[in-house]
């Protein structure tokens, strides 16, 4: 099989779990997953799509609402949004949620696709030198570059940044600088913060068609929570760094809470009653998506990673993906009881994650910028996403496929990321860690007293053994040998075989002869002494011979083997041959 058929086959059984119901590549939606939800906003029973499209950047910024697969409504935005939630607001008949697009400073609330309510974020302090400074420009007590030198000295060293009005004072050229005072010196001076991330937190019960309250993050390095009802501020938390993704769960009046990622590549957790993070999760890369699957959080970092961490944040495992990461959702099929990370990536895929498991690949006409999966209309499982050409996709998930939990890229097995049931510490064992810890001196110095004694009776028996030549392979230079013995047969007669071989490369070795001692009163042996041929190097030589052994009494001896040299006394090689009991003579 070729490798395009494969990746044909493999293409063909991802996407055989997912219906094509629509793909319209010139949508004209640009758009991220923070700014796309699935909502039912006429009751009816039909969910619809809500999109906040970025439009060129600069203009055509409009908040878009789709029914099936034609554009329902749209709304003009004045500002970049930067989040989009649903959420129902009150208890009233008929249960319609709301729409909270946020944009700059500003919350739109939306309520049967009209403009409700606009929130606006409180103001900062000023700095009161920059204060004093407009405040002399304002009498023309101070000329333009005074002004922004003053200016440029409190940007450097003042605690409280400038406002946006100092700011693009600092960034005009020295013609533009008189116009721009004169337009802007009778005005007072605010500093205003902007939105970059919002969610949703139910009030006081945790049902699905609860009242919700917003949860804002700001760039002043603020998380607010605001009454549905009022928009009044319920709480406010301050966090280290600027929140940039969030995630949000349990209930305000209960417990909650509030995991964001952040601009310094660190994760933080907010808690109920808890102004400032309660845990910290150091990441290697800066975070680009997170999601919340049941208890446990995962985060897709820049460095083509997937992390899984725990709700106080403890690392529970990596997969390393095949390219950037470009846009994050969480399946949850409430039907099925089954939920999954969903990957946007760079290479045209999106990969479906169930834990650090991929179960799923799904090849795209282009790159994924944003995924959102849920009920769209009657369906439930609906997977959409949009493209970075501006295109909109939506598949239906098929009522037959099935996902499997093992990995289906190749890597360890399944079974090395289980966890031991390890027991816990029993008081013998913390006796024993303290018995150690008082008595560490006495039991190094017993350990390197036993070892050195170990290795003393080492070198003895191994000096013994090449004094007696009792090793299987002969000390000699001259003479190498190496023989092994075996012994066949149930008794008494017993066949005895010597496997004798020249080791040596191209020397042949001769004058040898074998010798064999034993207890005469329990065996017997035709030839107890008999020459060895020429030995050719490399050759094996089979020697046999035959003992009979002579007792019944079912006891076994050692039979000594000595190869000779002629001339010498030492024997070059010896073996020891331990007989088995013989079992002839007991069963006659």
């Amino acid at each position: 099989m070729t490798t395009a058929t494969a990746e044909m086959k493999e293409n063909t059984e991802a996407n055989s779990k997912w219906l094509d119901a629509h793909y319209d590549p010139v949508a004209n939606l640009y758009t991220f997953s923070p700014c796309i939800t699935l909502a039912d906003l006429q009751g009816d029973g039909e969910n619809k799509l809500v999109v906040g499209d970025l439009g060129t950047g600069v203009c055509n910024m409009k908040l878009k609402v789709y029914r099936g697969t034609s554009l329902m409504s749209e709304n003009t935005l004045l500002d970049l949004p930067t989040g989009l939630v649903s959420f129902l607001m009150d208890q009233h008949e008929p249960r319609t949620p709301a729409i909270a697009v946020a944009s700059g400073p500003f919350i739109y609330i939306y309520k049967n696709l009209r403009p409700y309510f606009k929130f606006t974020l409180p103001t900062l302090d000023v700095n009161p030198l920059e204060q004093e400074v407009w405040s002399q420009a304002k009498e023309d007590m101070i000329d333009l570059m005074s002004l922004k030198e003053m200016l440029e000295g409190i940007r450097d060293k003042a605690e409280i940044p400038l406002s946006v009005r100092s700011l693009k004072f600092l960034m005009l050229d020295p013609q533009e600088m008189e116009a721009f005072v004169n337009v802007h010196k009778q005005q007072p001076i605010r500093r205003q913060t902007v939105i970059t991330c919002v969610g949703t937190l139910k009030k006081n019960m945790a049902d699905e068609d609860a009242v919700s309250c917003l949860v804002i993050g700001t760039e002043s390095m603020d998380v607010y929570i605001l009454d549905p009802e009022a928009f009044t501020i319920l709480c406010k938390m301050s966090l280290p760094s600027v929140p940039t993704l969030m995630d949000v769960t349990g209930q305000f009046d209960v417990e909650f809470r509030i995991t964001v990622a952040c601009r310094n590549g660190n994760i933080y957790i907010l808690r109920r009653d808890s102004p400032r993070p309660k845990y910290c999760i150091e990441l290697t890369s800066h975070p680009v998506g997170l999601v919340r699957v049941g208890k446990n959080v995962v985060v897709g970092c820049a460095q083509e990673t997937l992390q899984g961490y725990t709700q106080k944040g403890k690392k529970l495992w990596t997969a390393y993906l095949p390219a950037p990461v470009t846009a994050m959702g969480l399946m949850d099929h409430h039907t099925r009881g089954f939920q999954a990370v969903l990957v946007g990536l760079a290479n045209c895929e999106v990969h479906m994650y169930r834990e650090k498991n991929l179960v799923s690949i799904i090849k795209t006409p282009d790159v994924v910028t944003s995924i959102c999966f849920g009920r769209y209309g009657r369906e439930d499982g609906t997977l959409i996403m949009t493209t970075k050409g501006g295109g909109l996709m939506v598949k239906i998930l098929k009522r037959t496929a099935v996902f499997e939990d093992r990995d289906t890229a190749p890597g360890p097995p399944l079974a090395q990321s289980i966890r031991l049931n390890v027991p816990k510490k029993t008081k013998l064992y913390v006796d024993q860690t303290m018995r150690e810890r008082e008595n560490a001196v006495a039991m190094h110095r017993a350990f390197q007293m036993d070892l050195s004694r170990l290795r003393l009776a080492v070198a003895r028996a191994y000096v013994k053994a090449l004094e007696s030549s009792l090793t299987p392979m002969s000390a000699s230079l001259t003479e190498p040998l190496k023989m092994n013995a075996v012994v066949q047969g149930l008794g008494p007669s017993f066949k005895l075989t010597l496997n004798i071989q020249n080791t040596a490369a191209c020397r042949p070795v001769m004058n040898l002869a074998v010798s064999f001692l034993y207890d005469e009163t329990l065996y017997s042996m035709k030839n107890a002494f008999f020459k060895i041929p020429l030995l050719v190097p490399g050759l094996n030589y089979p020697i046999d011979t035959f003992v009979e052994c002579l007792t019944d009494k079912g006891i076994s001896d050692i039979i000594k083997v000595f190869v000779l040299r002629e001339g010498k006394s030492a024997p070059l090689l010896t073996a020891h041959i331990n007989m088995p009991v013989s079992e002839g003579l007991a069963l006659t």
